[in-house]
């Protein structure tokens, strides 16, 4: 699965005043992108508001996304939740798309146990017509994905990777040095990328790309080739993005920066809300 190896890019979702999906910014943004030091795309993960849209829309933007990628990117497609057979059906929808995976975040609300989890994912990967990469994100799902749960998915054929933003070091180096030769581990936090990168990590799904794919993917990909000296002063050059992005939450925050770069509006569909005029001028500020 070398297509998910470097720079993944968590795609915004731009909107218009009402809401709506707004197309020639979502081109905009991925011709900004692709311009850039980004290997693939991920669209609709939690970045994208996916939550939001109905699956009409998802789809929609996913065939927009297809049709705009000039470079050709890999595309991988986010497609998660708490409602295991209706994800089994939403995937068949899938078949004929040219995807290079599925992110799937682990079950929201309902906290399952680490044996409801396990048993979720391999009803998924049984079902879904493309390859699984696991999305552990507690702050969102209010459940952790352990590391042994992790370890015992990735022998599933149809699993290949874990997308971890746990921010439990300690976890994510048992991930790194037990799974097996194969199964990739991505940074789902891009302040510890860098860190993690130094640990094994092969990559990341990146939110602060969107904004800065040249910044953070030179700095990924020089630590990524073992120049770990370099890649810790470009890192620390990417200090305050990484704070101003988390600032006012994701992603009304990068689209705040968004807006101050002149990409799309800052525009965030309810329940979330719009980053706020202090936010915009920070980013204009940084990026000047």
């Amino acid at each position: 699965m070398d297509e998910i190896k470097g720079v993944g890019v968590a795609l915004a979702t731009p909107l218009n005043s009402d809401y709506s999906i707004d197309f020639p910014s979502l081109e905009k943004l991925i011709n900004h992108i692709s311009a850039g030091g980004v290997d693939y795309l991920v669209v609709l993960g939690t970045t994208g508001e996916s939550p939001v849209f109905s699956w009409k829309e998802k789809l929609q933007i996913l065939e927009f996304v297809f049709d705009k990628n000039k470079k050709n990117l890999p595309v991988v497609f986010g497609l998660g939740g708490n409602n295991t057979y209706d994800l089994m059906e939403k995937s068949k929808d899938l078949e004929g798309y040219d995807l290079a995976a599925i992110l799937s975040a682990s079950p929201y609300y309902s906290r399952p146990s680490q044996q409801g989890i396990v048993r979720h994912y391999k009803l998924l990967a049984d079902a879904f017509p493309k390859p699984i990469i696991l999305y552990n994100v507690p702050a969102r799902t209010a459940s952790n994905m352990e590391a042994a749960t992790t370890l015992q998915l990735a022998s599933h054929p149809n699993i290949v990777a874990m997308k971890e933003a746990s921010k439990d070091l300690d976890q994510c180096i048992k991930i790194m040095q037990e799974k097996p030769d194969g199964f990739m581990f991505l940074s789902g936090e891009d302040s510890f990328t860098n860190e993690l990168i130094q640990k094994g990590a092969e990559g990341v799904i990146s939110v602060i790309a969107n904004l800065l794919p040249n910044q953070f993917g030179e700095m990924v990909n020089t630590g990524l080739q073992g120049n770990h000296t370099d890649a810790d002063q470009l890192n620390a050059q990417l200090q305050e993005a990484y704070q101003l992005a988390s600032e006012e939450g994701n992603p009304s925050s990068l689209k705040a920066g968004l807006e101050a770069a002149g990409i799309s509006s800052r525009t965030v569909k309810p329940p979330l809300f719009d980053g706020s005029d202090h936010l915009v001028q920070s980013w204009k500020n940084y990026l000047s």
